[in-house]
């Protein structure tokens, strides 16, 4: 009995080490994909093995598909290894029942304490624990790194024969949410301004970034170095101050005024933020999610050659979503976009979104390549607007009433077709 029981004892070492190397990689999984936008910027600014583990977040595929390989290894390994010391015990003078008790406390072992612990711990301490397994862990991911493009045409085959209809479900359907709002509240007018919020969030994958930007005309910007004495006792529209380029009119850095409290007097340069970059086809959930990945409150809308043509920030983002009827011309000019003169009669601002116009006169607008009332105008005309130039656009007669230099147009639209059933 003892003699099979030593015989044991270098499978049992092997075992306990597999099980620590299944521990690290099922540990090292739950803490890096449970870590937040603010840890991950402490981890770069952080140690060389605090660096090396952001810097494995930069590609998920990558790390995700070293730390499953190894799992995997390590598990086939221990199972191996299990299985041989069984048949060991099956083949000594132990009753035969203890080849089966080992087997069984193999199993749990490996599942207590590869699984369930690591991934606990991983989970409650995930920044200090990837501080802590960038190093080896990026040896890992290097290792595997001759083999990922096996793997990915694995994958890839598996997809398109063994599951060619597979679709991944998404994490969560607007009824969902529409469902939570009803049952979170018995107040009628709360459950309004709910789900007024929810349907502004998801019209902001709709919405694109040339529609709700300041366009370059509303906004002033400021090339280094800037004094306080620049602003001339006036904060700019929307409370940033923009800085340019040195050697150009492109808009590269940002100061929110109204969250700086000690203003310096020169060189407010220096306590700017860089702006995002976003072209002028992207939507507003795109431009959200770039400005709360990189941290950034301000993005510069750009056109197909790189110039800046508008701005974008985050509380124009947010008045998007608060708001109950989101408005760029109110956002703009602090009054109502569209105004009722008499029926089938409308006084519109130029900047009004054609998507908003379409749904306070709950009209199919015809189609056009311009987003924006004023576009239309100057789409119909072939050149700029003037006071008191007129054109037909569908069922629409649009006579400009001002259109200065530079400032908002102010536009009459007149439905033709009510006029000709009179």
């Amino acid at each position: 009995m003892s003699d099979a029981l030593i015989e044991l004892i270098p499978w049992l070492i092997a075992m306990a080490v597999l099980i620590a190397f299944s521990g690290f990689f099922s540990a090292s999984e739950a803490a890096m994909f449970s870590l937040r936008a603010a840890d991950r910027e402490r981890l770069a600014s952080g140690n060389r093995s605090q660096r090396l583990a952001e810097r494995l977040l930069e590609d998920p595929d990558r790390l995700l598909s070293a730390v499953l390989f190894w799992n995997l290894v390590v598990n086939m390994a221990y199972f191996a290894i299990v299985s041989v010391a069984g048949m060991r015990l099956r083949n000594s003078d132990l009753d035969r029942s203890a080849s089966y008790i080992f087997a069984a406390f193999s199993l749990l072992l490996i599942i207590f304490l590869s699984e369930m612990v690591p991934k606990s711990v991983g989970v409650l301490s995930a920044r200090r624990l990837a501080g802590l397994i960038g190093g080896p862990l990026t040896l890992a991911a290097r290792l595997v790194d001759p083999l990922l493009p096996v793997l990915r045409v694995v994958t890839l085959l598996s997809r398109r024969l063994i599951w060619p209809r597979f679709k991944p479900e998404p994490y969560l359907e607007v009824s969902d949410l529409e469902r939570a709002i009803e049952l979170s509240t018995t107040d009628a007018k709360l459950i309004e301004q709910e789900q007024a919020a929810l349907r502004n969030i998801v019209l902001l994958s709709d919405i694109r970034v040339d529609e709700w930007m300041r366009p370059r005309t509303q906004f002033r910007t400021f090339r280094p170095p800037v004094a306080l004495a620049d602003l001339g006792g006036a904060v700019p529209p929307g409370g940033y101050l923009l800085i340019t380029e040195p050697d150009s009119e492109e808009v590269s850095l940002a100061i929110h005024l109204k969250e700086l409290f000690d203003v310096p007097q020169e060189k407010l340069e220096h306590h700017a933020e860089p702006v995002i970059c976003v072209p002028w086809c992207a939507t507003v959930a795109d431009a959200l999610q770039l400005m709360k990945r990189k941290g950034r409150q301000v993005a510069a809308v750009v056109n197909e050659y790189g110039e800046t043509i508008g701005i974008l920030t985050f509380e124009d983002i947010l008045d998007t979503i608060f708001t109950y009827s989101p408005s760029r011309s109110k956002l703009l000019l602090d009054e109502k976009p569209i105004h009722d003169i008499e029926d089938g009669m409308w006084l519109v601002a130029g900047v009004t979104a054609l998507r908003r116009l379409s749904r306070y006169l709950e009209i199919e607008l015809p189609p056009s390549k311009s987003v924006t009332v004023a576009g239309v105008i100057q789409e119909q005309l072939g050149n700029l607007a003037h006071n008191g130039d007129e054109c037909d656009w569908g069922p629409f007669h649009l006579k400009v009433l001002e259109a200065p230099q530079r400032g908002h147009m102010l536009i009459e639209l007149r439905l033709i077709e009510r006029e000709g059933r009179r």
